[in-house]
């Protein structure tokens, strides 16, 4: 028998208490750090830019010490519209914005932010790329482009705004003329309509209204368009439009970089996505109400886009998609692709969906009963 107190007992009692030691402490990842570079196409002061940087606080943070993405806001690297370029080169890691933004690039990619979308609203259209096929159309667009991207579209945008006028709009002859901005498909949209369209950046679109360079313009929110300045330079706002209802944003990453991820980091950043989406949402609608309020204050007089207008969109809607499909065999493609799943999903929508109106009328309305 080997005595207790022997010095090779001891040493060996020794070392397996250093060893139960090291077990009970807490054990910390040795992994490198793999970090990321991104740009947004926004402006830093943009409630879109905050978007992008929730993204990639909720990516650092599920990640621990191995991976951590850096955003910068636009032009930081490369000019907004050239975002998609610079990530699939590598110049970037990956990138945040929108994909109307690529559409001098294939025509159909703006079928993604460019509405109506045969009348569905954003979290439908997200329905339909998540669930209906677009996901698919979209990777074979990048893919026929030879742009080495992984995209993720998410955060369904409200509604947004016909946009900011130095003058009110009340029928369809008063857009005729204008120097307007907007992106995407709804530049053909307008452009029938009768206007004369600037696709300007983001940043660029309050000094050119402010210059006079253009007489209207929209951009996307209350929140967005507060800070960007629009209530300097224009005090008239129109409220509804279909040019652009159905829009959401895109994460774009080089490829190879995250092909080179583990497993386990891809799956981060999947379901960071997806709780970003919700999150987005959520906080659209908080930040933006509250600007809706604080614009109303600050004098801002808002105005319902007349149906006249509306149903002109449409129209001229139609004549754009007929073109544009005739042109691009991909845009008929996604076209026929959203257009079957609205069909029967926005059946379901409308016949299912109460009128929230006639509730918020009942409380608040003006002849609802005063506590």
């Amino acid at each position: 028998m080997t005595d207790s107190k022997s010095p090779r007992r001891r040493s060996l009692l020794k070392g397996a208490a250093v060893a139960a030691g090291a077990m009970s402490a807490p054990m910390v990842s040795m992994a490198q750090t793999t970090s990321l570079r991104f740009q947004s196409t926004w402006p830093a002061k943009d409630i879109f830019h905050e978007y992008a940087q929730d993204f990639a606080k909720k990516v650092n943070e599920m990640a621990g010490n191995r991976l951590k993405i850096e955003v910068l806001p636009a032009g930081s690297v490369v000019p907004a519209f050239q975002l998609l370029d610079a990530v699939a080169k590598g110049t970037l890691d990956g990138g945040h914005g929108v994909v109307a933004y690529w559409y001098g690039k294939n025509s159909a990619l703006a079928l993604w932010g460019s509405g109506p979308g045969f009348g569905m609203d954003a979290n439908m259209v997200l329905a339909w790329h998540n669930y209906g096929g677009g996901k698919a159309l979209i990777d074979e667009i990048y893919k026929s482009l030879n742009l080495d991207v992984v995209s993720y579209l998410y955060g369904p945008m409200p509604t947004q705004p016909l946009g900011w006028f130095k003058k009110p709009v009340a029928k369809v002859e008063d857009m005729k003329g204008l120097k307007f901005r907007t992106v995407g498909l709804a530049v053909d949209v307008f452009t029938d309509m009768g206007t004369a369209v600037n696709p300007l950046p983001g940043g660029e679109i309050v000094p050119a209204l402010d210059r006079g360079l253009i007489d209207a313009a929209e951009f996307n929110n209350a929140s967005s368009d507060r800070v960007l300045g629009f209530p300097d330079v224009a005090k008239n706002c129109m409220l509804q439009s279909f040019h652009q209802s159905g829009e959401q944003f895109e994460i774009l990453f080089n490829k190879a970089k995250l092909t080179a991820l583990p497993t386990e980091l891809k799956s981060i950043i999947d379901y960071a996505v997806q709780a970003s989406s919700a999150d987005m949402s959520w906080k659209a609608i908080q930040r933006n109400s509250q600007d809706y309020i604080e614009l109303k204050k600050a004098g801002i007089k808002f105005y319902k886009t007349p149906d006249a207008i509306l149903r002109a969109q449409l129209a001229s809607w139609d004549k754009t998609v007929a073109k544009k499909s005739a042109e691009n065999p991909m845009f008929k493609k996604v076209l026929d692709s959203q257009k079957a799943f609205a069909e029967r999903a926005g059946q379901w929508q409308n016949d299912y969906t109460v009128d929230f109106k006639m509730a918020y009328n009942h409380y608040f309305g003006a002849k609802a009963k005063k506590a």
